[in-house]
């Protein structure tokens, strides 16, 4: 893209300036179009170093009402950073509907300079090609408009303005090492440009090139591509996404009518091994630690199902410092605001900890579905970005179990009746419930659908059946135990 690209004719002085006061005039008045449509916009801005991005960002955010924006330079990753998947840190700045999100450098420079500097194979490169396309192509079926800025100036205006920062002791430090290293390697770092642009330009989220020789001219072309992406995003706003059709290797798994729930435990039987289950855990959770092995466990099933009561007896093994239990509920308004697994990215754990979630983003193919708070094609969707989302997952080392506590309807009666008639767990019943109840039937034909659609080879899902509560509780330890040995191996 950038060996071929022809610079456009920059317009004369008064062209320029008439077409930058109709261009900043457009979007100030697209803002309230924004708000109105919630339409969230994602700016990533990258380039070639003193390539003037950061001051053009700072002259066109002027256009915006600052409630309406938030800008961020996202340096190399932190330690932090790196105990977290690749991904996590761009997932984080996502902006809410209707708002900006400016981000000087971002997931582009975070691999081109870890291809320059030899830290990533071909291999890793090409992994790391995938996660980005999967991520851009989510936001823009879940209604961002994602616009990629590439700045670019030719290797002598790049000397040129390293040179002018580093006469000034005032401005020296906005010359980095390696903005002069891209100098004195400009040709090879054009070629891993060049191919990172073509690998990454999609009809979703193309790349448009800057010429930033001038920054007025630099600052009108980001001001009129704005204008123009955020113009066919708002006319486009209504139309259904394409579904994808499953590229993931899914493994078979009965439906819950086929499913026994006969197997109990006798009372002491449960208690002895519960402990020697219990110890062995606990071992386990001191060489994940040390081996930093992230493990992220999921909990669905029927409401009064032992889901509680089974994620405790798993806890009690674990070190309070190694492991996070998230209880998931409707979520928060700047929640709703974002895409629906920013919730779930922002709450992964670094690398030797534990994530456990009591409930989560198969929300959105159950009760989101059910109760219409997301579009048939949204939920239909769904499987394929989740199944993308704990692909991403197990790519980045996670050991990943996923638990669907199951009971029949007769046992749910009988634990919705004693808990109404027991005042120290009426607090555990709801009028939610009782109408959750009523569409079992529907709830069941969903769930068995997801397990059918999202039962992956790397993320698969396990059935606890939890007539007998104990019985689902050495069941869920025995396989938590079998996978973290297998995966410490």
């Amino acid at each position: 893209m950038l060996k071929q690209y022809q610079m456009p004719e920059k317009p004369s002085a008064e062209e320029l300036k008439r077409r930058m006061e109709a261009a900043r005039e457009k979007l100030f008045a697209y803002q309230m179009q924004l708000k109105e449509h919630k339409l969230p916009v994602l700016v990533l801005m990258e380039g070639w170093g003193t390539a003037g991005k950061g001051s053009v960002t700072g002259k066109v955010i002027r256009n915006i009402d600052p409630r309406f924006f938030k800008a961020a330079t996202l340096d190399a990753p932190s330690e932090e950073d790196r105990r977290k998947p690749f991904l996590y840190r761009y997932f984080a700045k996502l902006p809410e509907a209707g708002k900006f999100q400016f981000l000087d450098s971002g997931w582009m420079d975070e691999i081109t300079r870890g291809r320059l500097q030899g830290n990533l194979s071909d291999r890793e490169y090409a992994e790391r090609m995938e996660s980005v396309k999967s991520f851009e192509r989510q936001l823009t079926d879940n209604g961002y408009l994602v616009l990629k800025l590439f700045f670019h100036i030719s290797r002598q205006e790049q000397k040129k303005r390293m040179e002018e920062l580093l006469a000034h002791k005032d401005t020296q430090w906005r010359v980095s090492s390696y903005d002069k290293w891209q100098n004195k390697h400009y040709d090879k770092c054009l070629e891993v440009f060049d191919r990172y642009l073509e690998d990454t330009h999609m009809p979703s989220a193309p790349w448009y090139v800057i010429d930033a020789e001038s920054r007025k001219w630099a600052q009108l072309q980001v001001l009129e591509t704005l204008n123009s992406g955020i113009e066919i995003a708002l006319q486009n706003k209504a139309l259904a996404v394409p579904l994808l059709q499953n590229v993931f290797p899914l493994v078979k798994i009965p439906r819950l009518s086929e499913i026994p729930l006969d197997k109990t435990v006798e009372e002491e039987a449960y208690k002895t091994e519960l402990k020697l289950l219990q110890d062995r855990l606990g071992e386990l959770h001191n060489r994940l630690y040390r081996k930093r092995v992230p493990v992220v466990i999921v909990y669905e099933g029927w409401d009064a199902a032992g889901k509680g009561g089974n994620i405790r007896r798993l806890t009690e093994a674990l070190d309070p410092r190694g492991f996070e239990v998230h209880p998931i509920a409707s979520p928060e308004p700047h929640e709703k605001a974002r895409h629906y697994l920013w919730r779930f990215w922002t709450r992964l754990p670094k690398t030797g900890h534990i994530a456990i979630f009591d409930r989560s983003w198969y929300g959105r193919v159950m009760v989101e579905r059910l109760e219409g708070f997301c579009s048939q094609n949204d939920w239909q969707r769904a499987y394929y970005e989740i199944n993308e989302f704990e692909k991403e997952l197990a790519g980045w080392g996670a050991v990943i179990l996923k638990f669907w506590v199951q009971i029949d309807k007769e046992t749910q009666l009988l634990r919705f009746q004693e808990r109404q008639n027991t005042p120290e767990k009426q607090w555990k019943i709801t009028d939610e419930d009782w109408r959750n109840r009523e569409k079992w039937d529907q709830y069941e034909t969903a769930v068995d659908e997801m397990l059918q659609k999202t039962n992956t080879a790397y993320a698969a899902w396990h059935v606890l059946e939890s007539v007998d509560k104990r019985y689902a509780r050495l069941k869920a330890l025995r396989i938590v135990i079998a996978e973290l040995e297998k995966a410490l191996e």
